[in-house]
């Protein structure tokens, strides 16, 4: 069926772009939102209430798998804190593992590349680590520096 006024409203209606705006960001900005990325303002602020400084080390993340799971008992909380963590754990892979770098998937998910072209996606492993404790922070970290 063919309704001229139609075609020209969905014309008008329809997203310019199918690319999520951080994938767009990235593009453009790539040093920034990986800046960006690393900020995890909420895993930062709990964890230092407990003593324990982030400064993106691979040591700072067998501090964080040794935390007892607090985190756990707000479960509006928990999914924020879980993303962030993957955000800390990419962090700490693209500042000390050799070649690893931030890739934005066009649907907008940040995942760690690494040098051989392995993708891990930090944010699901935060989440998974956030909820159940495994696989532990570190050990992603230890298998993606094998690479």
């Amino acid at each position: 069926m063919n309704i001229p006024f139609l075609d020209s409203w969905r014309k008008r209606h329809e997203p310019e772009s199918t690319d999520a705006p951080l994938a767009e960001a990235f593009d453009g900005d790539p040093e920034g939102v990986a800046e960006l990325l690393s900020e995890c303002e909420l895993l930062r602020s709990r964890v230092a209430e407990r003593g324990v400084e982030l400064d993106d080390t691979p040591r700072s993340l067998q501090e964080l798998d040794q935390l007892p799971p607090r985190w756990r008992n707000d479960p509006e909380e928990l999914p924020w804190f879980g993303n962030d963590a993957g955000l800390y754990l990419g962090t700490v892979i693209v500042r000390n593992v050799p070649g690893a770098r931030w890739q934005v998937w066009p649907g907008g998910g940040p995942v760690v590349r690494l040098a051989s072209g392995r993708e891990i996606q930090v944010v699901e492993a935060g989440l998974d680590w956030a909820m159940t404790g495994a696989p532990q922070l570190s050990q992603v970290y230890a298998e993606a520096s094998e690479y």
